[in-house]
């Protein structure tokens, strides 16, 4: 665990229209810690992930990445997303390109990598994901949990600072949740940055360093895993884990 934040939320307010999302959120993600944000449906989890990297704009507040504001309208959003890596729960990979060339996709096209680069240093990263065996296989040949590692695999192959994963297990079978949640408990020993929502408790028990908790657009508890669910400190709190556990 490190003493200085890399990721840093600010008093952050959203709406959309007059429906206030995030009402006053701040939060720091610690260099190459695992923060879990879990909560109900509606909470605001998926959208605050979504305003870490520009898909939504906060009306609020402001957002920090290594003390650089992501949020100032001067930021350049291509060199922002290329230092914050998400996956989403939707695959999102390219039908018509194989693993390898969705992995390399970015590197070649956006930072200019040589393709011969582009493609080892990609077939490195399949390795380290389960899917070398993989490389030239297309989307729908894969399972959800395999696709899913090379989305996974797509993001690291631009070499984030952080990697935000938005409920990337919620739309797999539960035979493949396994799969997908051990290559990420990998990243989280590498030392990887990472930011993730999600309702896998066991997960966020067993890898998460800080977990949090929104409701109704706010942050309502923080904490170390053990104390968090041994003895949470808000009856909201406590009424989430007693549904979820």
């Amino acid at each position: 665990m490190s003493d200085h934040s890399l990721l840093e939320f600010d008093n952050i307010d959203k709406y959309y229209g007059d429906t206030h999302v995030l009402k006053e959120v701040s939060l720091e993600v610690d260099e190459q810690d695992v923060c879990v944000v879990i909560g109900p449906s509606g909470s605001g989890k998926s959208t605050l992930l979504r305003c870490a990297n520009r898909l939504e704009e906060i009306q609020a507040g402001e957002i920090r990445l290594d003390g650089t504001a992501l949020t100032h309208p001067d930021a350049d959003i291509n060199v922002l997303r290329q230092r914050i890596g998400m996956v989403f729960q939707s695959f999102n990979l390219f039908p018509h390109k194989t693993a390898i060339e969705n992995v390399t996709l970015a590197p070649q096209k956006v930072k200019g990598i040589d393709d011969e680069i582009a493609y080892e240093e990609g077939m490195s990263i399949l390795e380290d994901v389960g899917m070398g065996d993989h490389a030239d296989a297309y989307p729908n040949q894969l399972s959800g949990g395999q696709q899913q590692r090379i989305a996974i695999a797509r993001a690291l192959a631009m070499d984030p600072r952080v990697m935000l994963f938005d409920e990337v297990t919620s739309a797999l079978d539960p035979e493949l949740v396994g799969e997908v949640l051990e290559v990420m408990r990998a990243l989280a020993e590498e030392g990887m940055t990472m930011m993730v929502v999600t309702h896998e408790m066991g997960f966020a028990r067993g890898v998460g360093d800080k977990i949090v908790l929104m409701a109704d657009g706010k942050v309502v508890e923080t904490g170390e895993p053990k104390a968090f669910f041994e003895n949470p400190q808000t009856d909201r709190a406590k009424q989430f884990l007693s549904r979820m556990l």
